[in-house]
């Protein structure tokens, strides 16, 4: 087993016996076997595109096989060779067409003419397929970490790109360059600057995939607003709803509407309560419930209700609450309800509601807690004028953008303490799952502006980008010259993705923890450091002092 593509892995070194994730050698290596299926597929899609032959069909799966290879989102041994088998039928479908149409024979890849052997283990094949890539790519481990750092933000990517085709915004250039990204994995005499130049590619490929995300979401239920949501619990029975699927949210409200649940969103789905059509639409969509994904097992074994996990991050389920939990999508674990797609691409959530309608839901009404989600960019750069005259009276000092992927590991609470110890002339701005290491805290308001702004999940990077972008042209001066400091923390390929998202915008001096990727070697950390000053967070007393000098 080799796995570095998440935060957690084993003493910060890579995962080679067991997934800190909970992600055994076999899945590891079934979900390696699909890679390389898709690395076949990419230049036979490739191939077609020129030809003027659709490729819709083979964009949109791999967009979707590729998510359910990231961290925590499918320990389903079984569902990747249902996308192995797919993956080989799309692929040779395809080829028959490029075949007939090119005038000339064409010489296919290895990659692109690989047949696994389905009387022998998929398990056996997949682990060959690996240790070829290392092998290949063994004589030098500063492109054999950029070819890493490509495929994780690769990832990243694809979830982004699925969920807003989802939504139907769609461009061909993001699955034209990842069907690129994913051949250039086979081709052996690209440079160091090549690899660095691809890394910062897929930033700009996913930017644009944030952008489609942001109008799907904004075009159906419009730009958030500043929203109170409930912490607490309300008699009745219930639904918790966990992961980034907006799309699937709506489906699963549509469906309760009349039903007497209450549904209460969980991780990502906080700020959903922030977009006004969700709350005009369906009161039922009362509250939220528990924290970070990490957390699931304590949060999913009390939650008195049905649960539906969208995307990840999924933990291996502990017995007592696995009869009440349900994946789809993408996601999925042995022996848990898995909800299939209709044609309209939504499940039937039947059997989530007659779930619901069958266990004891809540009591009776707790005491009121609340938070407040949806200042996004719309809602930030509407009282911008405000913002910016803060600024020159000298009321805000400076703005801190803590945010990223919760996790674990003890280290973590460096987020919280940071946040504790900002002084009380800044603003935190906040967004993905990291901000649960500090949502509910108050901080009071600097004038009407609140210290503390939940910007959204981790895609709605694409709006804190925005927010950066806005208030920069408004005092006229560039990004990095803005009294903003970016403390990022990671965990997972969507983070990775952003991260060159961010890199790819030329902004600089981001604190990145609680620890570097395994996968970035020394030199190229160098290499980013050099020229983004790109560093590891250090303490919160030495950071938050670094930022204010």
């Amino acid at each position: 087993m080799f796995c570095e593509q998440c935060e957690q892995t084993a003493s910060g070194q890579g995962c080679h016996q067991w997934g800190a994730c909970g992600k055994g050698p076999d899945v590891n290596a079934v979900q390696d076997l699909l890679m390389y299926c898709l690395r076949g597929i990419a230049p036979v899609a490739l191939k077609a595109k020129e030809l003027g032959i659709d490729t819709h069909a083979v964009d949109v799966f791999s967009c979707e096989s590729m998510f359910a290879t990231m961290t925590n989102v499918n320990f389903n041994r079984k569902r990747f060779y249902h996308y192995i088998r797919e993956a080989i039928a799309q692929r040779e479908k395809l080829k028959t067409q490029v075949e007939q149409i090119s005038d000339r024979p064409i010489s296919w890849s290895v990659a692109a003419t690989y047949q696994p052997d389905w009387t022998d283990s998929l398990v056996a094949q997949g682990e060959e397929v690996s240790r070829n890539f290392i092998a290949d790519s063994s004589q030098d481990i500063d492109i054999f970490s950029l070819k890493l750092t490509v495929l994780y933000g690769l990832k990243g990517l694809a979830s982004y790109s699925f969920h807003a085709q989802e939504l139907g915004q769609e461009d061909d250039r993001l699955y034209s360059f990842t069907h690129q990204a994913l051949a250039a994995l086979e081709e052996p005499n690209l440079s160091l600057e090549d690899w660095v130049n691809l890394a910062m590619k897929v930033g700009e490929m996913n930017l644009l995939a944030m952008e489609l995300l942001d109008a799907g979401h904004t075009n159906h239920y419009g730009h958030p607003i500043p929203t109170v949501v409930p912490l607490n619990a309300k008699a009745g029975k219930a639904i918790l709803v966990s992961g980034h699927d907006i799309k699937q949210l709506e489906a699963i409200l549509q469906q309760t509407a009349n039903t007497g649940i209450n549904v209460y969103t969980h991780g990502e789905l906080l700020p959903a309560h922030g977009y006004p059509v969700l709350k005009q639409k369906y009161p039922h969509l009362y509250g939220h419930y528990g924290t970070a994904w990490q957390n699931q097992t304590k949060d999913f074994a009390k939650f008195p209700g049905a649960i539906v996990i969208t995307t990840n991050c999924l933990m291996p389920p502990h017995e007592h609450y696995e009869d009440k939990l349900f994946t789809l999508g993408p996601v999925g674990y042995p022996d848990i309800n898995y909800l299939e797609d209709r044609a309209n691409l939504t499940p039937d959530f039947s059997a989530v509601i007659h779930k619901a309608l069958s266990l004891p839901g809540f009591a009776e009404d707790e005491p009121p807690r609340q938070v407040k989600t949806g200042f996004a960019r719309n809602a930030v750069l509407n009282v911008s004028d405000q913002v910016i005259e803060a600024v020159k009276q000298g009321k805000i000092r400076h703005f801190f953008l803590v945010g990223g992927c919760d996790g674990a590991k003890p280290d973590r609470n460096y987020y919280t303490e940071f946040v504790d110890q900002v002084p009380s002339d800044c603003v935190v701005l906040t967004l993905a799952c990291g901000k649960f290491r500090f949502f509910d805290k108050e901080m009071g308001e600097i004038g009407n502006i609140p210290r503390l702004m939940d910007v959204g999940q981790c895609n709605d990077a694409y709006s804190a980008i925005q927010i950066a972008l806005g208030l920069a042209q408004a005092f006229d001066i560039g990004v990095n010259e803005l009294p903003l400091s970016m403390i990022l923390s990671w965990y997972e390929q969507k983070a990775v993705a952003v991260l060159l998202t961010l890199l790819y915008l030329g902004i600089k001096d981001i604190r990145l923890g609680p620890t570097l990727p395994a996968f970035i070697s020394p030199n190229v950390f160098a290499i980013l450091s050099a020229k983004y000053n790109l560093q590891a967070i250090t303490t919160p007393e030495a950071d938050l002092a670094a930022c204010l000098n």
